[in-house]
C-alpha cells in the first residue's frame, strides 16, 4: 500500500473514530426504551419491559464508566439519594416491601472486546399483590434471591409499561 493509500485509510479510519467517540455516550443506552422515570444529573431511571418484579429497572450512569471505582464522589453521593427517592416512591406509589440492588455487568464480558457500563438493576420486592389496571403483579419468591434467566422473565406490552411509569410520576 502506497502512503497515500495507507493516509486515506487512516485517516478515514481517525476520523470513523472521532465520530464513534462523540456518539457513542448519547446512544450507549442498553436498555432505553423511553420509559425513563427520572433522572439526575449523574443518573437515568428506566423501567424495563421484564416486569416479573413490579417497577423493576435500570439505573445508568450518564458517562461512560465501566467499573465502580471509577464513580466519582459527586455520582455516589447523587445515587445515594436516588436511592432513597426511588425506595420511597416506590413504597408509597406500589407498597413495596424490600428492595433488590445489583450492579453485575457480567453481559459486557461476554464479548471479546468488552465495554462495560456502570448500571444496578433495581427490583422492588411485594409481600402482597398488587394490582395494576387490571393486571395483577405478584412477586414469585418473596423473601428469596430473585429469579433470573431465560423463563424468569414476564415481558409487558407497552402501554401496561406506560401506566406504570405514570402511576410513579404521580407520586414524585
Amino acid at each position: 500500500m502506497s502512503d497515500s493509500e495507507r493516509w486515506k485509510t487512516e485517516g478515514f479510519q481517525d476520523a470513523a473514530k472521532r465520530v464513534v467517540q462523540f456518539w457513542q455516550p448519547l446512544i450507549y443506552k442498553p436498555y432505553m426504551n423511553n420509559n425513563i422515570i427520572l433522572e439526575t444529573d449523574y443518573w437515568s431511571v428506566e423501567l424495563i419491559k421484564d416486569q416479573l418484579y413490579l417497577g423493576r429497572c435500570v439505573v445508568l450512569l450518564k458517562r461512560e464508566c465501566g467499573n465502580l471505582a471509577g464513580i466519582n464522589e459527586n455520582e455516589i453521593l447523587d445515587f445515594l439519594n436516588l436511592v432513597k427517592k426511588l425506595e420511597t416512591l416506590f413504597k408509597k406509589t406500589f407498597n413495596a416491601t424490600m428492595f433488590n440492588w445489583t450492579c453485575l455487568m457480567n453481559n459486557a464480558y461476554k464479548e471479546t472486546e468488552p465495554k462495560p457500563q456502570i448500571h444496578w438493576h433495581f427490583r422492588p420486592r411485594y409481600r402482597e399483590n398488587v394490582e395494576v389496571e387490571g393486571y395483577t403483579f405478584k412477586d414469585p419468591n418473596f423473601g428469596h434471591h430473585y429469579l433470573h434467566g431465560k423463563g424468569n422473565e414476564f415481558i409487558i406490552s407497552d402501554e401496561v409499561l406506560k401506566i406504570i411509569n405514570l402511576k410513579l410520576k404521580e407520586n414524585l
